[in-house]
Formats: C-alpha cells, structure tokens, sequence
C-alpha cells in the first residue's frame, strides 16, 4: 500500500513519518521529496529516511533520470514508488508550489 501526503515544512513532516512509522512504514520505505534536490537531500539526511535509488527505480531508470530535467526526475521517481502518472504529476505540482511530498510505501513480500 502506497500514502502519499503532502506537508508544508520539516517539521510537518517529521509528526507524518512518526505517525507513518506507528502504522508500520519503515524508514528505509519512507520519502521525501521537494522540488529542490538539496532542500530534499538535506531532509532527508535530518529526518533519517531515504531517497528512491536502484532498488525501487532499477538501473535503467536511474541513468535514465540523469538526463532528464527535476521534473522529470520527480515524476519518474514518485512512480517508481507506487504512484499512477497522474498521481505522480499532480504531487510534483504541490511541489512547484514549494511544498514537501511524503511517499510511504510497504514492500511487496
């Protein structure tokens, strides 16, 4: 099962993954995303949860997002988390608007 919210700030977001994490998400399937890399880079590093990498992207993907613009990027990212095209576009406009997108995700078993 794929959550996806949407937070102003840090703070925000630090209260949804506690809440997140007492419903059974791990960190390591928790992510944050804003529309600037660093900002994103520098949440997550403070708040211990992980950016979309090989494992949920696979390697094609992840060259692939080199090339590509932010947005781009965003969107693939987000899919690559559970969310449909349009769910992943309309999440990547809330962050256009400066806004935090939490993607939590459990693991298919």
């Amino acid at each position: 099962m794929t959550v996806k919210l949407t937070v102003e700030n840090a703070l925000q977001a630090k209260q949804e993954i506690e809440t997140l994490e007492s419903q059974g998400y791990s960190k390591d399937h928790i992510h944050i995303f804003a529309h600037f890399k660093e900002r994103a880079d520098d949440i997550n590093d403070a708040l211990d949860t992980k950016d979309v990498g090989l494992k949920e992207q696979g390697l094609l993907d992840s060259m692939k997002n080199i090339f590509t613009s932010r947005g781009d990027e965003l969107r693939n990212k987000m899919e690559a988390t559970g969310l449909s095209k349009e769910e992943a576009a309309a999440a990547e406009m809330e962050l256009d608007k400066g806004k935090l997108v939490i993607i939590a995700h459990k693991p298919q078993e």
